[in-house]
């Protein structure tokens, strides 16, 4: 897949924010530290039995391996705030879905982007199968997704959006 060919893939702001800390926090902070044990660690002779360097250069592709990801990742993102969501009475991405399974369980959701993705919080990912499942839909709408447990339906009790700033 080239570069040009990579769709935008959508995230909230309180997202890129979080994803862009990450960035920071491994490059100014983490990676500095680390490259410092490095250069002790080799100033004490041989390297091949000191932990601190094996440990530490370890610990630097690791470091840069999640920068070369996360620069990458931030460059492709599109920030959506679903608070500026014109049509809030139809599920679109950012929404808070309040739903019922055929069980009587009632759920409440956000769909959020896959980078932000915490379901033991609610925040599942756009692409899921109830996230793609719910999308476009009003309240009242019957909605069939196949889970990882079987068929089931879901009906839509109420749809809401952040608060504009």
């Amino acid at each position: 897949m080239t570069t040009d060919k990579v769709e935008k893939q959508c995230i909230t702001p309180a997202g890129f924010a979080a994803l862009n800390a990450e960035l920071t926090q491994l490059w100014e902070v983490e990676r500095p530290e680390v490259v410092r044990t490095v250069h002790w660690a080799a100033s004490n002779g041989d390297r091949s039995e000191n932990g601190d360097y094996i440990y530490g250069k370890k610990r630097l592709r690791q470091i840069d391996g999640r920068v070369r990801f996360l620069r990458k990742r931030l460059e492709i993102l599109n920030v959506v705030n679903p608070c500026y969501q014109q049509d809030q009475g139809t599920v679109h991405f950012g929404a808070t879905v309040r739903y019922e399974r055929e069980n009587g369980t009632v759920q409440t959701i956000t769909i959020v982007g896959s980078d932000e993705t915490v379901p033991s919080q609610g925040r599942i990912s756009v692409d899921s199968p109830i996230g793609r499942a719910l999308m476009d839909k009003t309240v009242g709408a019957l909605v069939s997704v196949q889970t990882p447990g079987g068929e089931d339906e879901l009906e839509v009790l109420s749809i809401s959006y952040p608060l504009r700033p």
